[in-house]
């Protein structure tokens, strides 16, 4: 295993979602009165500050209600929000990966969703008991340097990325909170002592990074010939680096295989919230045909809209024609387990 711009910051966010502990984010007394006046509304957010700003700002301007923005990763957030209980700020929660929700949930610190909100999404991807919605997804995949390994010699397989073949030719982010929920899902599909075999056979392959950002951009400038990311990571570097500057591409998993994972960007609404009426309002804007057909023309955010007859960005595979593994949301949980055999393989 080779470590690569080791940041200790990370580690200690990683650490928090197996202890539920709080990470040093606060938000300060003068953002706690603000957050009090009415017309305000607070969001605690994991999404990407470009998809944030951008709903943020159409919200406000179609509703006159200002937004303050509390940013970092979603395990560190939601082990705030635990730490915080009723005293939390926060009227929203905002993340990229459905078990930050669901650690919420189990805790009882959400509520319902409204009804009329929640019938605009698939319920597959919403919370059974109605206390967070699904709003995105994610695609998990690989991409590789074409100049590094031929497209005949990838896996079919996320499982086969532990294999000795590949010694020295993967590249993960494995304090990254989007590797949380891989993990997961294979602990639901393969079983405990199966996940920590895979885990054991990546620390001796892989070369670690700090998240996916990191990763994806190795791959293309040809450190490491691949790497496992979302999908939503190689399309933003197409964006901004050119078509003519990408040497990578994406390679799909084998359908129904653990590595084709599809993940649910969601939110849910403070129990405590002290504009729930503000909240239920920014929630429906999320679900709403606008927001969701605005994230899919967007060039900043390459996730699936979960809304019927919203299409996503044409540069991603059409969502039906993915066969990610029979695993909803719930099926996922909270991540705590996933995050603990992590640490005990020693990738973090």
């Amino acid at each position: 295993m080779t470590m690569v711009r080791a940041d200790k910051s990370r580690f200690m966010l990683f650490r928090s979602i197996s202890m539920a502990c709080v990470c040093g984010l606060t938000i300060g007394a003068a953002d706690a009165a603000r957050a009090a006046q009415p017309g305000k509304l607070t969001l605690y957010t994991a999404q990407h500050e470009q998809v944030v700003d951008m709903l943020t700002a159409q919200f406000t301007k179609e509703t006159g209600i200002k937004v303050l923005v509390h940013q970092g990763e979603g395990p560190e957030i939601a082990s705030q929000i635990l730490a915080e209980g009723g005293h939390s700020p926060a009227d929203v929660f905002l993340t990229e990966n459905s078990p930050e929700l669901v650690l919420l949930s189990e805790h009882r610190l959400l509520a319902p969703v409204a009804g009329a909100t929640l019938a605009l999404m698939p319920a597959r991807d919403n919370a059974p008991d109605g206390t967070w919605i699904g709003l995105l997804a994610r695609e998990n995949v690989l991409t590789y340097n074409s100049a590094k390994i031929a497209p005949s010699a990838l896996p079919a397989s996320l499982l086969d990325l532990a294999q000795p073949a590949f010694a020295g030719q993967i590249a993960i982010a494995p304090s990254d909170a989007d590797f949380l929920p891989l993990v997961s899902a294979m602990i639901k599909l393969k079983g405990t002592q199966a996940t920590r075999s895979w885990l054991a056979g990546l620390k001796k392959n892989a070369v670690i990074y700090d998240d996916d950002e990191a990763v994806v951009a190795a791959v293309n400038r040809g450190s490491v010939a691949t790497g496992i990311i979302n999908s939503y990571y190689w399309m933003r570097l197409a964006t901004e680096l050119g078509a003519a500057n990408m040497h990578s591409a994406i390679h799909h998993f084998a359908p129904r295989d653990v590595g084709a994972l599809v993940n649910i960007s969601g939110s849910g609404i403070l129990k405590t919230a002290p504009h729930a009426a503000n909240a239920q309002r920014f929630v429906a804007f999320l679900a709403s045909r606008e927001a969701q057909t605005m994230l899919g023309k967007s060039d900043v955010d390459f996730e699936y809209p979960l809304r019927a007859g919203v299409s996503a960005n044409p540069q991603l595979t059409p969502l039906d024609q993915l066969s990610p593994p029979d695993i909803g949301p719930a099926d996922l949980g909270d991540d705590r387990a996933a995050a603990a055999l992590i640490r005990d393989a020693g990738l973090v």
